[in-house]
């Protein structure tokens, strides 16, 4: 009795074993719009973002985005700056401390528009004596008989020094090293040679005299402010831009010189993956246990290669020498080896533990690729539909790309004309600023120096409708979140619908509809659009979450605070679980719609409940079956990748004469072996949805029938055999 109350407990929890029933058949036909209220939000929304596309495309101009911002706020290349296209800052120490960013959030220094970028070097220093005004680049407008050189580049009017530069997205830059620092001395190269910067009392000028701005007194050695490290960083970060900028050009051109070479051979990539789903058909179990044992023995080697390598140089001091991006990373041998042995042979006990206790269940798994492999070949659309969803998703991150530029762009055509801003001693005319920009201006400060009689403002970089567009950012983001994450609902409800078609089928050459993927596209247009949109906000809202998070965290990297910074990792580790575990529920909510036609709630429940009931054949056999197809995007992305470096490494004489000079030879290696890596996840993903939907359908089966006349199994005979069932008719397989 109690055996029976505790059946009945359990039953409550985790759902009703499902029943028979005689007229099932495949995917319902007699089905009913699911969600519809979310389906209206869902358009609704879309409707919005219509409208944001039109804000920005009315007020925006993308190209507004090349020209640089002076301190006034006007656009270099543009109305009274025509013909000053270019963009000097006074302190390039402090432009250099921001990195790329400079590009983006300007500088806090003041800043003026050229018609070209300085072509020597000037350090004002040495004219405050000869008061020689000659060389100096000032802000426009600036009266220079009324004031000293001194004076002039104390209060900022005048840049303090300025170094032979060329044109970087329109942004005066230096060419090269031309600053070096020496016993805390600042020695520039002039037109007549190195020197040795001093002041009037012939003191040694450290590097913060390159801040002079900020100064009252020659005695400049004194003050405190930027020391010559804080100097050296700063040049240091405008060197690694230019070698970054460099090393892009040649990027660039090794893309230029081989984007055929590449493209051939990921559309080799696309007829491996097509032969080797193919081939699975009729030797799945073949392939599968090879790539296993290949996998094992591979490991195997490793382990006992490193450790051999390991052995022999534990007593030496030789060691690796590996050259990225301009940078040496140095490895000893010995340690490096023993690391990789560890690694090797920890994967390898692993696998071989699973082989040794998992034996029936890998052959179940085998029985599942089998049964997915035949439905996958008897709709062979089924491998291209995956393109239509990734096309889909491409444009949808085009368009939220097209907005977000013409959103930043906003505003940047604002001219606030002749404005008070005084730099000198902080004082800034903030009531003429606001008249003219509708209070909407950014300040930028200038310095976190208490002692700087520069002030806290040193000058305005966006002005006009640009602040509240923020906003629409966000809601940009969110809406290439929920659209992404629809186009994939979308692809994968389709599958489920086609794939569930074949399984339900009891007699397959005559019970499959005759275009079963239409099939599944039109239920899911017809009836099922508010539970892919209901499906998909879930995951947006979360995604957006977690972008948030991240963005947090950014914020807080310079903080000191130790509890802020553990809470954001724990809540940003808890996201990323409950993204995956609802991604999970979300694909497996899709299957049970395209086949019963459940709107969203009920559907995730009742797949949730029949994965809870057989959960362990959920852990072992599903995801003993991901990993066997993860194993089979490895092998083809690995092989197109080792295809890729022996031709371009040039190791294959007969193809020499095809292979071009490269600058970085693993340029188009690396872009192959991502291409490669998206081609099989498309592919591959058509196969994983098949495995997914069977696995479901075939833990339905089990639960409604029992093999007898009444109750048939619809599962192939290889399942029913590694099962030890049978039906009491005969069953027809493909």
């Amino acid at each position: 009795m109690g055996g029976k109350v505790d059946d009945v407990q359990n039953e409550s929890k985790i759902g009703q074993p499902l029943t028979y029933d005689p007229s099932k058949k495949g995917p319902i036909k007699n089905r009913s719009c699911t969600d519809v209220l979310c389906c209206i939000l869902f358009l609704a929304f879309v409707g919005g973002l219509v409208a944001v596309a039109f804000f920005a495309y009315t007020y925006g101009d993308p190209k507004l985005l090349l020209y640089p911002v002076d301190s006034n706020g006007q656009l270099c290349g543009l109305g009274s700056h025509r013909g000053k296209p270019n963009l000097f800052f006074f302190d390039l120490v402090k432009c250099g401390r921001m990195g790329p960013g400079v590009f983006l959030n300007g500088c806090p220094t003041p800043q003026v528009c050229m018609s070209t970028c300085p072509q020597k070097n000037y350090v004002a220093v040495a004219d405050f004596t000869t008061n020689n005004k000659n060389s100096l680049i000032c802000k426009d407008g600036t009266d220079k008989s009324a004031k000293t050189v001194l004076d002039l580049v104390k209060d900022d009017d005048c840049a303090a020094y300025y170094l032979k530069s060329e044109t970087v997205l329109n942004r005066c830059l230096p060419l090269s090293d031309l600053l070096n620092l020496a016993n805390n001395a600042v020695t520039v190269i002039t037109d007549s040679g190195e020197q040795n910067l001093t002041d009037s009392s012939n003191s040694s000028i450290s590097g913060a005299a390159l801040n002079t701005a900020k100064r009252t007194t020659y005695n400049l050695t004194n003050e405190t402010g930027m020391t010559a490290e804080d100097f050296q960083r700063g040049v240091s970060v405008l060197q690694q831009f230019l070698k970054a900028k460099e090393y892009g050009e040649k990027i660039i051109s090794d893309i230029v010189a081989t984007w055929w070479m590449m493209l051939v051979i990921l559309i080799l990539t696309m007829f491996v993956s097509l032969i080797w789903i193919s081939v699975m058909r009729w030797i799945a179990g073949i392939m599968v246990w090879f790539t296993i044992i290949a996998f094992v023995g591979l490991f195997g080697f490793g382990t006992g290669y490193c450790f051999y390598e390991y052995y022999n140089s534990r007593n030496g001091e030789e060691a690796y020498n590996i050259y990225i991006a301009g940078s040496t990373f140095t490895f000893q041998k010995a340690r490096l080896f023993l690391g990789l042995g560890i690694t090797c042979g920890i994967i390898f006990v692993i696998v071989v533990l699973i082989l040794m206790f998992l034996c029936q269940r890998i052959r179940i798994a085998i029985a599942l690729i089998k049964e997915g492999s035949r439905a996958v070949g008897s709709m062979m659309f089924t491998l291209v539909f995956p393109l239509f969803p990734f096309i889909i998703q491409l444009v949808v991150i085009g368009f939220w790309a097209a907005v977000l530029v013409f959103l930043a762009s906003i505003g940047r055509a604002q001219n606030v004309g002749e404005n008070n801003v005084t730099f000198a001693n902080g004082t800034v005319d903030e009531d003429a600023i606001k008249q003219q920009t509708k209070d909407l201006f950014q300040q930028v400060p200038c310095s976190t120096d208490t002692n700087d009689t520069l002030g806290s403002v040193c000058g305005y970089l966006k002005y006009g409708k640009g602040d509240y567009t923020i906003y629409l950012q966000v809601y940009n983001v969110f809406m290439m979140f929920w659209l992404v994450n629809f186009t994939i609902a979308f692809g994968q409800m389709t599958l489920a619908g086609a794939f569930s078609s074949y399984y339900w089928a009891f007699d397959k050459s005559k019970d499959i509809p005759t275009f079963p993927l239409l099939s599944a596209v039109w239920r899911c247009f017809r009836y099922h659009l508010g539970t892919l949109a209901f499906g998909s906000l879930i995951i947006a809202i979360v995604q957006l979450i977690r972008l948030m998070l991240e963005y947090v965290d950014q914020k807080l990297k310079g903080s000191e605070n130790p509890v802020a910074k553990f809470f954001i990792k724990c809540m940003k580790c808890f996201f990323w679980c409950l993204e995956k575990f609802l991604k999970f529920i979300n694909k497996n909510a899709y299957i049970m719609t395209a086949v019963y036609g459940r709107n969203f709630c009920m559907a995730a429940k009742d797949a949730f409940f029949l994965i809870l009931r057989n959960i362990v054949r959920v852990v072992v056999i599903d995801k003993i079956t991901d990993f066997l197809l993860f194993i089979g995007k490895l092998v083809v992305v690995f092989a197109m990748g080792t295809a890729a470096f022996f031709f371009f490494d040039g190791r294959i004489p007969y193809l020499n004469t095809y292979t071009p000079t490269l600058n970085f030879y693993l340029v188009p290696i690396v872009i192959v072996i991502i291409g490669s890596f998206v081609i099989v996840t498309c592919f591959f993903s058509v196969y994983e949805m098949a495995v997914d939907t069977i696995f479901l359908c075939f833990c339905e089966d089990l639960e409604k029938n029992d093999g007898s006349a009444d109750k048939p199994y619809f599962m192939n005979k290889d399942l029913m055999k590694v099962l030890g069932k049978k039906n009491v008719i005969d069953k027809k397989d493909d």
